[in-house]
């Protein structure tokens, strides 16, 4: 394995691509329907076993409309991967009381495995540093295992929890402190392996703190 400092960096749009293909870039209004459908075939696989189906239906009705969704990617704060042309996972990110948050980040399911969640995060983790931010951080429902597994492998530390109320899961809070080291060498690609197929159904801002995706700057 190849660790991230080795990875290419952005020209123009493009955050990198390596042998294998894959590129991640930022997204464009071409991609807006492609990035809703990874929310709608992420979000069941994730959320019902978790919350039950209102609960998908109530997340994917609010926080993946063609709205939401496009008002984070014409601000800028939407990165896709893409592999031999098909938009595979995507990552929005914005910031909230100054803070960097990863609002989502999803890798459909048959990609699960690749370490194409943890270029995501890679891309975020630069666009955090060139923004002068030290610290970022996420937030999923409680019993998202394969969430909080992605984001410990990544560096990620619990701050604090939220109730969330109404039967619905309490909200994880993560944050990962950023040190000179990242976005140059960082983690190895092999550390995230692991736990990169449960990336793919990770949400970087899940559960209610989703919704704020549209809204943050």
């Amino acid at each position: 394995m190849t660790t991230m400092g080795a990875r290419s960096g952005r020209t123009g749009d493009t955050q990198g691509s390596r042998d294998d293909g894959l590129t991640i870039r930022q997204a464009t209004g071409n991609d807006l329907d492609d990035v809703i459908e990874i929310g709608h075939r992420t979000w069941p696989v994730i959320y019902e076993p978790i919350a039950g189906i209102d609960y998908v239906a109530m997340g994917l009705a609010k926080w993946w409309t063609s709205d939401v969704v496009a008002a984070s990617i014409r601000r800028g704060q939407t990165l896709v991967a893409e592999l031999a042309g098909d938009v595979i996972g995507m990552v929005a990110f914005g910031t909230q009381n100054g803070d960097f948050v990863v609002w989502k980040l999803y890798v459909l399911p048959e990609h699960h495995g690749k370490g194409i969640g943890s270029r995501l995060m890679d891309a975020v983790v630069d666009r955090a540093l060139e923004g002068g931010h030290t610290r970022i951080t996420v937030a999923y429902p409680a019993g998202n295992g394969y969430a909080e597994r992605f984001h410990r492998a990544h560096g990620f530390v619990e701050s604090h929890r939220e109730p969330s109320g109404s039967g619905l899961p309490d909200t994880i809070w993560m944050v990962r402190e950023l040190g000179s080291s990242d976005g140059a060498a960082g983690e190895s690609d092999g550390a995230a392996g692991a736990s990169d197929g449960a990336a793919g159904v990770s949400d970087g801002a899940a559960g209610v703190s989703d919704g704020a995706a549209g809204e943050s700057t």
